[in-house]
């Protein structure tokens, strides 16, 4: 799997996109983001495939860098979907 990713001057970390993903979780559950475990599984919160692609589309935006496909797959919670993010944009920035 190879992301296409700009360097970036303030890479992100893990905490940052963990609480990223919390409130957006978080918002569409109506739910308080110390609700929203990050060791859930993204299937486990009852987001539709519509929300599930906004989500993803969002996510992509405020990352600078599209997702593949798969990412949410393979790196199925927040807290893998976040520390893969972090590990991708860390490559990019030292490549």
């Amino acid at each position: 799997m190879t992301e296409q990713v700009t360097r970036t001057a303030t890479p992100l970390t893990v905490g940052e996109v963990q609480e990223w993903l919390v409130g957006k979780i978080a918002h569409r559950l109506a739910a308080e983001p110390h609700e929203v475990d990050v060791h859930q599984y993204f299937d486990e919160f009852d987001l539709d495939s519509t929300e599930a692609l906004v989500l993803a589309g969002e996510l992509e935006n405020w990352l600078g860098f599209e997702l593949e496909t798969t990412a949410l797959w393979y790196h199925p919670t927040i807290a893998d979907l976040s520390a893969w993010i972090v590990s991708v944009q860390e490559r990019a920035n030292a490549g």
